[in-house]
């Protein structure tokens, strides 16, 4: 897939995965519309893009504000003429045991990590058929290919992601829109840091936990950035980033349901 003044969507944009897609796909020439709910990171994502020498329209907004994602798709249109990619990115961390969480806070992490995804799919799938080279390009996890204990709201919404991107790619396999799934391992972003936490944990529980997943987030996100666009330009079906991505990918499918025991005594070093 040639990038070059193509239009892409891309929502989490404001800093991590994210920023790091948008800034891969500018330096290829594509022109962005990127999309977060925070405006300070938006506004540095967009200038550095600039930078680069393509447009990068700014669309502060909420993924799970109905309206507002109804309403984007003719925005873009109208500044930028077309979409060809649709990058769903945004998402949440949540800690906790599924006892632990409470229904509120699980309903906040699927609202944004999947439902989100669909509506955006939804809204914006008409404008994307019309392009003649189109991809929707969803990040889903690690952690959408295996479920770890204490994870249960973000390996449910990940594995979602995951069901949902391959379907869709069936369904849609005759027509000129291909779908990426993404499943990025330990890349070093702030969502451990920024993960909610149920009130009541132990804050030294907490902390510790934080500071373990954080020790597994090594890969720099420009290199995530750079590995998810070039598997799009190569419209692969699906992207393990990283190669502790690609050895728990493994584990599973050598021990689909006894990885657990393995993977149990990795994550607690």
């Amino acid at each position: 897939m040639q990038l070059r003044d193509r239009v892409a969507v891309v929502t989490g944009a404001g800093g991590g995965i994210g920023r790091a897609l948008a800034l891969a796909l500018a330096r290829r020439g594509a022109q962005l519309a990127l999309v977060d709910v925070a405006a300070d990171g938006l506004a540095g994502t967009a200038a550095a893009a600039a930078a680069l020498g393509v447009r990068a329209l700014e669309h502060r907004m909420d993924v799970t504000d109905r309206a507002a994602v109804a309403a984007l798709p003719e925005r873009v249109r109208s500044d930028l003429g077309r979409v060809d990619l649709l990058v769903n990115n945004a998402g949440v961390a949540l800690g906790g045991t599924f006892e632990q969480v409470c229904e509120a806070d699980f309903d906040w992490l699927i609202a944004i990590n999947f439902d989100a995804v669909v509506r955006m799919t939804r809204a914006f799938l008409p404008l994307l058929q019309t392009s003649d080279d189109a991809r929707i390009v969803n990040v889903s996890s690690i952690y959408g290919i295996v479920a770890p204990a204490g994870q249960t709201a973000y390996a449910a919404s990940k594995f979602a992601v995951r069901g949902f991107s391959n379907a869709l790619r069936h369904e849609l396999e005759a027509t000129r829109v291909g779908v990426t799934v993404v499943h990025p391992g330990g890349v070093a972003t702030a969502i451990a840091r920024s993960a909610r936490v149920p009130p009541g944990v132990d804050a030294e529980e907490v902390a510790r936990r934080r500071a373990a997943a954080d020790r597994k987030l090594r890969m720099p996100p420009e290199r995530a950035g750079e590995i998810i666009v070039r598997a799009v330009e190569r419209r692969r079906a699906r992207v393990l980033v990283g190669g502790d991505a690609v050895v728990v990918a493994w584990l599973e499918r050598l021990a689909p349901v006894g990885y657990w025991r393995v993977l149990r005594r990795l994550l607690e070093r």
